[in-house]
């Protein structure tokens, strides 16, 4: 089971994902700061995972549980079998998942505290929480890694730097508006898939260099 949430795109993050677009399309007295909202959280998010994986390259590196002997736990069979290809390879602090996603709940809560705490419970329960329980992180990177994601969020969306990033955007918006909501689509999907297919075509290229 935890194996299965891991794994699909909507438990991974794509529901988080729709909030955010719901977020942009809701009608009330507050549409521009909203939209704001969504343009720095999404900036956020791919600032955070960014910054996840230069840190696990030039921090000590920290090999996963489920990799790790010295632990003497076990862990589900189809993590050893599915996943160890990269992530033996790939320091396990701190969680990017956890990076990303508290970012995304965090800029959601900015914009609707009821929706924000619903946000973070499904990070917590359905992203953070799995990668624990299957051995892919530790308590302790996951916590740094929602604690990153969330002072990101907050930071970009401050009230003058949130105005600065947003506003270039918002005006392209409205000017190209089908190209603005083609590349929205686009990024919603990587963003929702964590870049895999960027990854996968990075790591194809790297190996046939």
């Amino acid at each position: 089971m935890a194996m299965a949430i891991e794994k699909f795109y909507f438990t991974r993050g794509l529901g988080l994902i729709c909030l955010l677009w719901w977020i942009w399309f809701r009608n009330g007295p507050d549409v521009r700061r909203d939209r704001e909202i969504v343009i720095c959280t999404a900036v956020a998010t791919m600032l955070a995972l960014f910054t996840g994986r230069l840190l696990a390259h030039y921090l000590p590196f920290r090999l996963r549980p489920f990799a790790d002997p010295a632990l003497a736990l076990r862990f589900p069979a189809e993590v050893s079998t599915c996943r160890v290809p990269v992530l033996r390879s790939w320091s396990s602090f701190p969680s990017d998942h956890a990076m990303m996603w508290c970012a995304v709940a965090t800029g959601v809560y900015l914009a609707s505290r009821r929706l924000g705490i619903v946000a973070f419970v499904y990070t917590i329960a359905f992203i953070c929480f799995p990668r624990i329980y299957l051995g892919m992180h530790y308590p302790t990177d996951v916590l740094a890694g929602a604690v990153l994601g969330v002072v990101i969020c907050l930071l970009l969306n401050h009230a003058v730097i949130r105005r600065r990033l947003a506003t270039p955007v918002l005006d392209w918006s409205v000017k190209y508006q089908g190209a603005f909501y083609v590349g929205a689509f686009l990024l919603s999907f990587e963003l929702a898939s964590q870049f895999d297919e960027l990854r996968k075509l990075s790591e194809f290229l790297w190996e046939n260099a």
